[in-house]
């Protein structure tokens, strides 16, 4: 939410695709494909997957200290290719900025956008999004030997509580939703804030939880997260418009992932990125329908 990437090139050359697609009568686009022209084919006869995605955001996607692309993001791509090959290995990733996933997807430069995507409708009138893979919100991170240790402490100190976040225009209406009385200081970046909270020149840092998360997965007991979240948001991959075939084989991948035969792989994913143990789910009835 807080991450706004540089202009990447190629996108002007696609902007005129991207607006085909949006202003495309949606029934035209819905159609049934023959089975032997959907990207899943294509994919399959090509024997690797193309993914766009990005390598500078942790813990979704971001190069470790050997140089290798890591996150959430990639374990999903790498999951994506074990069920299309039987092998995780066979994926080509193109890196880009955030504002080069759609003209990617549109001018089929990739076969996939696995790169925390927001689903907005916007977005939906020119991608076709697959299931939801993580509920993104904001919320604080506070130091655990600190004065505030919980979202309701820090809400309760109203004008006395001083909370940082990145600089954005909508900063400050962001932090009123849920605290409308804290003071804000802005910062130029995550990395100042975090210096911010850690010198105790702010009481809690605001940001993304996913990020808040990773972040506390690499400082133990050094941070404390207030344990309230607001202006939700859903991530999700995205595929080019008019293949049901290939977003219902995605789907199904990322489906069984979360309540069936990849669980265990998925859930390892959550444990590592952010700290979250994912519980079981029940066997007998599908939860999912109840």
């Amino acid at each position: 939410m807080f991450h706004l990437s540089a202009a990447t090139a190629g996108v002007v050359a696609a902007v005129g695709a991207v607006g085909a697609v949006a202003t495309a009568p949606r029934a035209a686009l819905a159609q049934t494909i023959d089975p032997s022209k959907s990207k899943l084919q294509e994919v399959l006869k090509r024997g690797k997957l193309i993914v766009g995605t990005g390598s500078t955001n942790p813990p979704w996607h971001f190069e470790d200290r050997s140089g290798k692309l890591v996150g959430m993001d990639i374990d999903l791509s790498r999951l994506l290719a074990k069920n299309l090959f039987d092998d995780y290995e066979k994926v080509e990733y193109v890196i880009q900025g955030s504002d080069a996933r759609i003209p990617s997807l549109v001018t089929n430069k990739v076969d996939i956008v696995v790169q925390w995507m927001t689903i907005t409708p916007g977005r939906a009138q020119q991608v076709e999004f697959t299931i939801p893979y993580y509920r993104e919100g904001v919320g604080l991170m506070m130091m655990a030997g600190g004065k505030y240790k919980t979202f309701q402490e820090v809400k309760a100190a109203g004008k006395s509580a001083k909370i940082g976040a990145m600089q954005n225009v909508f900063i400050e209406e962001w932090v009123h939703k849920a605290l409308p009385e804290a003071g804000v200081d802005q910062f130029d970046s995550p990395d100042t804030t975090l210096q911010a909270l850690n010198a105790r020149r702010i009481d809690a840092y605001l940001g993304d939880q996913s990020a808040i998360r990773w972040l506390m997965q690499q400082f133990p007991n050094r941070y404390v997260e207030g344990g309230y979240g607001w202006m939700p948001n859903s991530y999700a991959s995205a595929v080019r418009p008019g293949d049901p075939i290939w977003l219902n084989w995605v789907n199904t991948v990322y489906k069984e992932a979360m309540m069936g035969v990849d669980f265990d792989y998925f859930a390892a994913s959550y444990k590592k990125w952010f700290g979250l143990e994912l519980p079981t789910p029940k066997v007998g009835f599908p939860q999912e329908f109840v």
